[in-house]
């Protein structure tokens, strides 16, 4: 990893040729600097927020050190201080007054030597230069004040290139074809990263891969992220063809690519499907209706009703009849501890049983586990 040393740059530098393409990006510093990465997140400062950076600039008061990395092509983007620098900028080119002896002014308001002061004044600047890997992590560490950055921002900071660019374009521009595809699926924020977030994840488990960051690095050089992008959408069709009528409080709980991943090839009715469903949801024992879903498409021999969070029985109940037992097991028969005992169905949930104290019995938590494993 490379460090430069800390450098001092002029507001009239730092300001110069500023601009806001809104889900483009916002540059400054005449293009050499990348405020904020295209279609990252717009978070703007407050007006007593603003105010008050540039408050301390009018007083010549020190502003903190800003965080800078240097690009492979040799233009800088912020790390931190991306909101102090979007004050100064946007107070430069008139967006807003501030208060100069109880006179508020903008900039092109002031006189000489007030804008003198604004002009001449110089922020400390710390710039890292190295891998993607060694980038990313010195982010992770300065990533620690203001609007903190998500994982994914963090790994788009580190990983620039045609693919990313063509992914921010895909997954996380609003109004893209992947957020209409997804409406009532998937839940996420595109200006957050968040639908590229989760197609990652559902991909990197189809290859076979440990992290989103081994698929970026992967791709990072790729003239395209067109791959992906067919992939999330064959895990969002596939999900509608077999559930078209799912309540998106049910559907937008799910990991379809995962779900997908895992039963794309099986054979599945949708019909029978919603049947299913419609009755599972009645059920009054289930009490993660989420769970349906994966308990579904689980192959008929592998059934685990873990995914359903059956209802339990309460402690009140289960003390009655740890009581009534004597204490003892009612499977091998040796006297237990309660806190040793947990309540178990005798006929259980998928043979008609109910959570009802006439269904129970207490057993020692090794005989319910060989009852649960059998």
């Amino acid at each position: 990893m490379k460090f430069e040393a800390i450098k001092e740059v002029a507001i009239k530098d730092l300001a110069a040729a500023y601009y806001d393409l809104a889900d483009k990006g916002v540059w400054t510093m005449s293009g050499q600097l990348e405020v904020r990465p295209a279609f990252q997140r717009e978070f703007v400062y407050k007006d007593a927020q603003r105010a008050k950076v540039l408050e301390t600039v009018r007083e010549n008061r020190p502003l903190g050190i800003f965080y800078w990395s240097k690009e492979p092509d040799g233009h800088y983007c912020i790390v931190d201080g991306q909101q102090r620098t979007i004050s100064i900028c946007e107070y430069v080119n008139n967006k807003f007054p501030i208060d100069w002896d109880g006179v508020p002014k903008f900039y092109n308001n002031l006189t000489e030597t007030q804008r003198a002061i604004i002009d001449n004044y110089k922020i400390l600047v710390y710039c890292c230069e190295g891998t993607e890997e060694e980038r990313l992590d010195w982010f992770r560490t300065i990533n620690i004040a203001g609007v903190v950055l998500n994982d994914q921002e963090l790994l788009n900071a580190a990983y620039v290139g045609p693919w990313l660019t063509d992914a921010k374009v895909r997954f996380s521009r609003s109004g893209c074809a992947v957020e209409a595809c997804s409406k009532g699926y998937v839940n996420a924020m595109t200006n957050r990263q968040e639908y590229l977030s989760t197609a990652l994840k559902w991909i990197v488990d189809r290859d076979g891969l440990k992290t989103p960051e081994e698929y970026m690095a992967i791709h990072q050089h790729d003239a395209s992220a067109e791959a992906l992008a067919l992939y999330y959408r064959e895990a969002i069709d596939w999900a509608k063809r077999l559930f078209p009528t799912l309540p998106a409080k049910i559907a937008e709980k799910q990991d379809w690519g995962l779900l997908y991943n895992r039963h794309k090839n099986d054979t599945y009715s949708p019909a029978e499907l919603e049947k299913k469903l419609n009755e599972l949801l009645a059920d009054e024992e289930i009490t993660k209706p989420a769970g349906i879903i994966p308990y579904l498409l689980s192959p008929r021999t592998a059934k685990d009703e873990r995914s359903l969070s059956l209802r339990a029985f309460p402690e009140q109940m289960m003390r009655r009849k740890y009581v009534q037992q004597g204490g003892v097991c009612a499977c091998c028969g040796k006297a237990k501890d309660f806190s040793d005992m947990q309540g178990d169905h005798c006929i259980p949930w998928s043979r008609g049983g109910k959570t009802v104290e006439s269904n129970l019995q207490m057993l020692c938590k090794a005989c319910n586990a060989a009852k649960s494993n059998g």
